[in-house]
């Protein structure tokens, strides 16, 4: 650092391990693990990171007390613009009633009912808890209105508060077009994208039975590609279908949770670039299957960890929660779920500045009150992150 540099640094030193998910630091594993180590923060971005005994001299400096360190998480999947709560939906359900899509349309009606103030008020509630567990970067989602002044409305609130936001108007046919689907579609690729495209940078639909087919699909997901929107696919939660092969073929981001996977999904997947983004929090709350995340790391894919945050079908929004549910009960290591649910959902969002800690990149960091990321997993439910900086600023 010059003496000519008018941004404050500050350097976090004294961290028992430091997860910088670059191999090339460390230990070389993919975590990029640090022992006694340091980290430099120069404005936004980190500038140094290494052992604390070579941390060069800064302004400002911050004592980890032996906590660990992470990059902050990022959740890459997530149904923050709604209003309402489904609990005699969840209660029901947990006393014995199985999960369909359909649910989606209480929702919906309690959506299309609220103020904008109210939509708002709930966005910035979700945001400040999920920030709370060390989450620093997020996508959120429209697909609650399936109007075109209530799914525009949803994406310019979102917009507000993150650059990561999706335009889900095919999240399942409005209940406006019940009995004409294929008019539905033509709203959602036509007026309706003209009205959210603006405000948006990802296109999503729900490819499942009780939504829509792959045809539908690919129509919808190849509209928003032609208005610049890139696609990513809600895709193989419920049952087999060809949401995961149509995300490759379409170069999605990422196939969202691709729990019922055949072996031509799985190496369509270790063929692209499309990440497996893996919901935990979903298969939890529904007494669903698991998604085989071993299967899939097995295979060469990529894999992201969110939490799917939303009304019905999966009510976190706890990154930490999600990991442990991965390590206990869908095969994956601590090391993988804790890459998974940083670097990977950076993959997922197709973002290089965020999800490590490196020279260069974002400074979203956070602090544990443990000595290794391993307790996010050893320590299921305890609340261990203690500070959460974002953009350099500590937040928490």
């Amino acid at each position: 650092m010059s003496s000519t540099d008018t941004a404050v640094s500050t350097v976090i030193t004294g961290i028992s391990t430091l997860v910088t998910n670059d191999p090339s630091l460390g230990d070389g594993s993919p975590l990029g693990l640090v022992r006694d180590a340091a980290v430099v923060i120069e404005g936004d971005r980190v500038v140094w990171t290494g052992e604390s005994s070579k941390a060069p001299a800064t302004d400002n400096r911050v004592d980890a007390g032996g906590r660990a360190v992470l990059p902050g998480f990022v959740d890459s999947h997530s149904h923050l613009l709604f209003a309402g709560d489904r609990t005699e939906e969840f209660n029901a359900r947990m006393s014995g009633r199985a999960y369909s899509a359909g649910g989606i349309r209480t929702t919906v009606a309690a959506t299309r009912a609220a103020s904008d103030e109210e939509l708002e008020a709930g966005l910035v509630r979700h945001l400040a808890e999920a920030l709370r567990q060390g989450t620093t970067t997020f996508e959120t989602k429209s697909g609650y209105g399936l109007t075109v002044a209530d799914e525009a409305r949803a994406l310019r609130i979102a917009a507000r508060h993150t650059d990561e936001v999706t335009y889900l108007g095919a999240h399942i046919v409005s209940p406006d077009f019940a009995d004409d689907p294929a008019a539905y579609v033509d709203l959602v690729t036509g007026e309706m994208l003209d009205a959210c495209a603006p405000h948006a940078r990802w296109i999503d639909v729900f490819c499942e039975k009780g939504a829509f087919d792959g045809d539908q699909a690919r129509a919808i997901l190849t509209a928003g590609r032609a208005r610049g929107l890139h696609p990513r696919i809600h895709a193989n939660q419920l049952s087999y279908g060809p949401g995961v092969r149509l995300a490759v073929e379409l170069d999605a981001a990422s196939a969202d949770h691709c729990t019922h996977l055949t072996d031509a999904d799985v190496d369509a997947l270790a063929s692209g670039r499309t990440v497996a983004t893996l919901l935990p929090g979903a298969e939890f709350s529904t007494r669903a299957a698991w998604p085989d995340a071993r299967r899939l790391l097995d295979a060469g894919v990529t894999v992201a960890l969110s939490t799917d945050c939303n009304p019905g079908s999966s009510f976190t929004s706890s990154v930490p929660f999600c990991v442990a549910l991965a390590v206990r009960d869908m095969g994956m290591t601590p090391d993988e779920a804790v890459w998974s649910a940083t670097a990977g959902g950076a993959a997922a969002l197709r973002r290089d500045d965020i999800g490590r800690l490196a020279p260069g990149a974002r400074a979203d960091l956070l602090l544990l009150d443990a000595p290794s990321h391993v307790h996010l997993a050893y320590r299921p439910g305890v609340p261990l992150v203690s500070q959460v900086w974002r953009r350099g600023v500590r937040e928490v």
